[in-house]
């Protein structure tokens, strides 16, 4: 099974194509007075007030002559991102000029388009748009979330620990990357914490590793290093999960997925940074060679992990690469991960929590976020909390004795495996969207993917610095 395939929502520019305006208020009137007498009356007589995500169809003598949509205030991707649904089934359109961002609109048209239809009989083909001319990074960007929402809203029986390693080693091959899957004996002993989660399950864990360096990137360019959470279905292990929370479960590598999405576009554009991402792939099942609470564990670090719950299982996959990436003194470390429903309970599911040991970084990032319409938004890494961890057996628990704070414990569980003076952004994040909304429809999500960028973008590129600092600060 293909992950990465190829956007469909575009057009050939040579295509022939029907117009779309787009229109906020203020410029009704302009728009108005510039039509054809009768397709002015016909507008107004629609009561045509370019409210928001208001679409009128404009009728021709050959049938569908154009279209009209409101825009109201809305600057964001979403204002265009149910398009392609709602314009006739097939037809291909334009962007005429309008008070709106050409790129932002190719972007949320692109993710409205999205569906998740591999297991159906006769998908139905949504509208096309031709590109406007400056949409390469949306592009680029929406291809990436694209593949991110596959990941995630592919079953569980079809993407396992293998498949998902096999989807990054085809993305690396696509980008001329070198990829890297690490098994058996070799995990055991790298890898010690990720393999003892994946024991469980019959499909056998991995690590996916994939190194790249844009064309122009030498020695001395900034080494980024990207690290996700694949737990391909968390059953909890033998702090079984109820059947109800686990009918997502599948959605469990949503953070491996949204860092591979961002692997994806960086390579894509041709950055001039090094790159290294890891993807810790598991299955937490339950079997007799299942870990088990009161567990010992071993980890890449050296540091003894007791084992509080094992539905905590994702932050001791991310131990064991979060140790490993910082074997290499990057510029950044950043991790993604499903992590803790206390973020969710937090912050909703829009809203990924994001934690770090640099607060340069975590300003980019929050930014980043907000510019891009990919919002972030930043809990503590309270310290006192940490006591929270210990452990009367091993130098540390996997949970706390309490259900207090759980995203920022988890968060401070994952410190103790960043090497000190190493510059770290931790995202936990939903990876699923609800319901069906503009732009973001219903199932996977590839949350963080464009913040990322953006953020790496301007604490990486913008500043015109090669490496030598390990923050945009």
């Amino acid at each position: 099974m293909r992950f990465d395939r190829p956007l469909d929502c575009f057009a050939a520019p040579s295509a022939a194509a029907l117009p779309l305006h787009a229109v906020r208020p203020e410029g009704v009137a302009g728009f108005l007075a510039a039509l054809p007498e009768p397709l002015a009356r016909y507008l107004a007589g629609s009561g045509f007030a370019a409210a928001a995500q208001h679409l009128i169809l404009l009728p021709g003598p050959a049938g569908v002559a154009g279209a009209v949509l409101g825009l109201g205030a809305d600057r964001a991707p979403w204002a265009f991102g149910d398009l392609a649904w709602r314009l006739p089934e097939g037809t291909i359109w334009r962007l005429e000029p309008g008070d709106y961002d050409p790129a932002r609109a190719a972007l949320g048209f692109a993710l409205g388009a999205y569906r998740f239809s591999a297991f159906k009989a006769a998908p139905r083909a949504a509208a096309r748009l031709i590109a406007p001319e400056g949409a390469a990074r949306a592009a680029r960007e929406a291809q990436a979330i694209w593949l991110a929402r596959d990941l995630i809203n592919t079953p569980a029986n079809l993407l396992g620990p293998r498949e998902l390693a096999q989807a990054v080693a085809e993305i690396g091959a696509a980008f001329g990357a070198a990829v890297d899957i690490i098994t058996g004996a070799a995990l055991d002993d790298g890898f010690p914490a990720l393999a003892a989660v994946g024991r469980g399950s019959a499909r056998a864990p991995a690590v996916a590793l994939l190194r790249w360096r844009g064309s122009t990137a030498g020695d001395d360019a900034p080494l980024v290093a990207l690290c996700g959470k694949g737990v391909c279905f968390d059953t909890g292990g033998y702090d079984l999960k109820p059947a109800s929370a686990m009918l997502r479960m599948k959605k469990d590598m949503g953070g491996a997925a949204a860092v591979l999405g961002a692997a994806r576009a960086i390579m894509a554009a041709d950055w001039p940074v090094r790159l290294a991402l890891r993807i810790g792939c598991v299955e937490n099942s339950v079997s007799g060679s299942a870990m088990r609470p009161s567990d010992v564990l071993s980890t890449r670090k050296g540091l003894s992990v007791e084992v509080g719950n094992t539905d905590a299982e994702g932050r001791l996959v991310l131990a064991d690469l979060l140790a490993a990436a910082c074997e290499e003194a990057p510029a950044l470390v950043v991790d993604c991960a499903t992590l803790t429903g206390a973020a969710r309970a937090a912050l909703g599911p829009d809203l990924p929590a994001l934690f770090s040991n640099d607060p340069a970084w975590a300003a980019t990032f929050l930014a980043a976020g907000q510019a891009v319409c990919d919002p972030l938004w930043q809990l503590p890494l309270w310290d006192d909390y940490g006591a929270w961890l210990a452990s009367t057996v091993a130098d540390l628990n996997n949970i706390a004795g309490n259900t207090h704070g759980g995203a920022v414990v988890a968060a401070l569980f994952l410190e103790r495996f960043i090497a000190i003076g190493t510059a770290w952004v931790h995202i936990d994040l939903y990876a699923w969207n609800d319901a069906t909304r503009p732009g973001r429809p219903e199932g996977g999500e590839g949350q963080a993917v464009r913040a990322i960028c953006a953020a790496l973008e301007a604490g990486l590129l913008s500043a015109g610095s090669q490496g030598a600092a390990r923050s945009p600060g």
